[in-house]
């Protein structure tokens, strides 16, 4: 069945995921807690290690050193009892809870599954409703305090997904279903039929922001999962970069052309490095994480080719959790800027745009790890304050590409604003049209980044050719470290 469905057994994920004869399992004897119905030779037979196989062991040694490389897996079990959470494998689960919290090692966890189990008659008389557990709060509790992966293919509904929701990424195959009630709970609840297919399809979660990386099947989910893995592992020694002299030629020369900004990225990055997190959620905005001279670090960068790269409430939510995420893992961030800042309306305001957007300026300022910005070319307003922290100066450093330009808001906005009256009292639409020109190209003039930056409202404008060795430089000087956190870095869910 499952191999019609183009998915693995438990045990292909499990392997695939862990370095060879890595793995320690915990509690591989344990059954359902259904003695008091069933025979125990039926319980070993059809309910082994109780649905759920936890363990210690490491991912990507071949890479980093062994105690960096160390990582705990959760893995749900969908061929016995459809992956439902029972009383031992709670049990289970929270004793690996402990020790990934006590030890500070990553944890994966594969949550395919129906969520709570009923039938498990061995626990009455020690429970009645089965809400009394502690394994969701003690997941939740490790959120900011050690990476959590969430790996999803098939059905994950209620319980399983609670702690699906809880990772800091989701990673789920393409026909896959997430939703916090499965097809009973829906029926009981009175709300219809539905078929699990019919809820939380993978197409409407990637849309919608809940999956973070959108893979065709369970191969490429564990994949994504190590590569992900390996940013909070260390440096890597060897690596190859693109020659940085193409970032001259990336920007068009008809400054309200659009251009594709993740070109920008790989040729920054080291070669293969780039993992893009959201990347069917707010599209104006660009967010990952790739490495510098094998250095991890998170990316941020406005996406003109999509509503000229203005911050929207998706776009502003996406940016926050990067940030969060790169926080409490120690990693640095750099900013790509090049937005005409906030959307502005009554649509947008009706979206709560007030609130969403300030995310990106309450996260800024409680960065404790080194924040660099690059303005590649528009610099306007509060939006692209919110790309750098809140303020120009706020980063390390904020420095410019020369194609860089910079104003309270978009210079034609500004000139049709600022010169209203005059423009208003033009009747001949030539003189009026010469006359908006001549505004526009007064205010670019004074807008560049080589005059702005004369006033030191920004620190430099470099060779575009020069970027990479610009953030090495920032990095080996800047002095952080998570000890200097200045508050509990757990990670929103949201």
């Amino acid at each position: 069945m499952r191999r019609k469905k183009n998915q693995r057994t438990v045990w292909e994920n499990v392997n695939d995921l862990l370095d060879p004869e890595s793995l320690i399992e915990y509690g591989a004897l344990t059954i359902a807690a259904q003695r008091s119905r069933r025979s125990v030779d039926d319980l070993i037979k059809k309910t082994p290690s109780d649905g759920l196989i936890t363990g210690l062991g490491t991912v990507n040694a071949d890479k980093f050193e062994e105690q960096d490389a160390r990582c705990m897996v959760i893995a749900y079990d969908f061929t016995v009892l459809a992956g439902t959470q029972g009383y031992f494998n709670h049990k289970k689960t929270d004793r690996l809870l402990h020790l990934a919290d006590k030890h500070r090692i990553p944890l994966v966890l594969f949550a395919e599954g129906g969520g709570g189990r009923p039938g498990d008659t061995d626990a009455d008389g020690v429970m009645i409703t089965g809400l009394d557990l502690t394994t969701f709060s003690k997941f939740a509790g490790l959120s900011g305090k050690i990476p959590l992966v969430g790996i999803v293919s098939g059905f994950c509904f209620a319980g399983n997904a609670a702690l699906l929701g809880s990772c800091d990424i989701i990673i789920a195959a393409k026909k896959s279903n997430i939703g916090m009630g499965g097809p009973v709970m829906i029926e009981c609840g009175g709300l219809g039929k539905f078929t699990p297919e019919e809820i939380g399809p993978a197409n409407v979660q990637y849309g919608n922001g809940v999956i973070d990386i959108l893979v065709e099947d369970e191969t490429e989910a564990v994949s994504a999962a190590k590569q992900y893995l390996s940013y909070f592992q260390g440096d890597i020694k060897e690596w190859k970069a693109a020659d940085q002299e193409q970032l001259r030629d990336l920007i068009p020369e008809r400054r309200r052309m659009a251009y594709d900004v993740r070109n920008i990225i790989n040729v920054i990055s080291d070669k293969g490095s780039f993992l893009e997190l959201k990347s069917g959620f707010g599209q104006g905005l660009i967010s990952g994480l790739i490495r510098i001279q094998g250095k991890p670090f998170g990316i941020l960068a406005n996406n003109c080719q999509y509503m000229g790269g203005t911050i929207q409430p998706a776009e502003a939510d996406k940016a926050a959790r990067l940030m969060q995420i790169c926080n409490a893992h120690g990693l640095p961030v750099l900013s790509l800027i090049d937005t005409p800042g906030f959307m502005v309306g009554p649509d947008v305001e009706s979206q709560a745009q007030v609130r969403h957007v300030c995310r990106m300026f309450i996260n800024g300022s409680h960065l404790s790890v080194p924040f660099f910005s690059v303005v590649l070319r528009r610099g306007y307003g509060l939006g692209a304050m919110a790309m750098a922290c809140g303020g120009f100066h706020a980063p390390f450093f904020t420095a410019a590409w020369p194609t860089g330009e910079f104003g309270p808001m978009g210079i034609e906005g500004a000139v049709k604003a600022g010169y209203k009256k005059e423009l208003s009292a033009i009747e001949d639409s030539e003189e009026k049209e010469a006359f908006f020109n001549k505004m526009v190209s007064q205010y670019y003039e004074q807008g560049k980044a080589l005059n702005i930056a004369s006033y030191m409202e920004i620190d430099s404008v470099i060779d575009p050719a020069e970027t990479r060795d610009w953030v090495i430089k920032g990095l080996r000087s800047a002095d952080y470290s998570k000890d200097k956190r200045t508050f509990s870095p757990f990670i929103d869910s949201w």
